[in-house]
Order: structure tokens, then C-alpha cells, then sequence
């Protein structure tokens, strides 16, 4: 079987202690993921980064150092490669049209000291990114996320 791999880049976007993650509900429930998405052909990374999270919360980032590399090879209709990027806050910007994914209801500031136990996707992130912020030892590849992995709660 012959698929795409989908380059994606996403933000970590750190401010008083909260992450800025897109709230997300199917109707059944509520979950979150880290702002970003798909690379266009002839964008790179950076810029991809800085327009997704304008796009879908209307905010301005600088990128800067890529944090993690996590991989979505089965479960969906692509290989995903999600490369998830440090930004600054530059703050909100005026006059952008939001456009939001499916299943977007807006956004959250999640606390950090308890992001282990929040429903943030894909969950492998949730303690590198506390271990990034606490200024602890993490990895930067955190491998291949299936759908049914057990969830990341310590």
C-alpha cells in the first residue's frame, strides 16, 4: 500500500506557566492538541509553524528551536511526522479570519504542572514538554503514537 507522508509542524507556546493548546469536542468529548499543521510544498518549516497557529487561534509566534520529532504512522490515511517547534508569543494579531480544524472549538491556556493528566494529543508529548519546561532532561524523538496507546499519565 502506497501512502503520503505528511509533514506537519506544530507549536509549544509557553506563557505564566500554561501551554497554549486548540480545544477540540467530536460531541462525545473534549481533547486537545498543540496549534500547527500541515507544511505547504515550497514552506518551510518555521513559516509553516508561525502561520498555522495565526490561522487557528489568531496569534503571532516567533519559531524558534525544534523540541520534538513524534511520528503517526497507522490510524489515519498518511504516515503523519509531526515536528513540534519552541515559539514566543508575539501576542494576538488583528484582522485574521480564524480557520479552524474539524472538531475546533477554541483554545485553552493548560497548566503545565498538571499536563500529564489533561487530554492533550498525542499524549507521548504531555511529560516531555513539562520535563522541557521544568528545565529536566527530555527526548527529542519520542517515536510512533498509535491510536489505543496507553495513555501518559505519570
Amino acid at each position: 500500500m502506497l501512502r503520503q507522508i505528511r509533514t506537519s509542524a506544530k507549536a509549544v507556546i509557553i506563557q505564566n506557566g500554561k501551554l497554549l493548546a486548540i480545544k477540540l469536542n467530536d460531541g462525545k468529548e473534549e481533547w486537545y492538541i498543540l496549534p500547527g499543521g500541515g507544511q505547504d510544498c515550497e514552506e518551510i518549516l518555521p513559516l509553516t509553524v508561525e502561520r498555522e497557529v495565526r490561522e487557528e487561534a489568531g496569534i503571532e509566534v516567533k519559531c524558534k528551536d525544534l523540541l520534538f520529532v513524534i511520528e503517526g504512522v497507522h490510524g489515519e490515511d498518511f504516515h503523519r511526522i509531526d515536528l513540534v517547534f519552541l515559539c514566543d508569543y508575539l501576542g494576538s494579531t488583528s484582522n485574521t479570519a480564524l480557520q479552524c480544524d474539524t472538531n475546533q472549538v477554541g483554545f485553552d491556556w493548560l497548566d503545565l504542572s498538571i499536563l500529564n493528566k489533561l487530554p492533550l494529543f498525542p499524549s507521548k508529548l504531555r511529560r516531555p514538554i513539562m520535563n522541557f519546561y521544568e528545565g529536566k532532561k527530555y527526548m527529542k524523538y519520542l517515536g510512533n503514537e498509535e491510536i489505543g496507546d496507553p495513555e501518559c499519565l505519570e
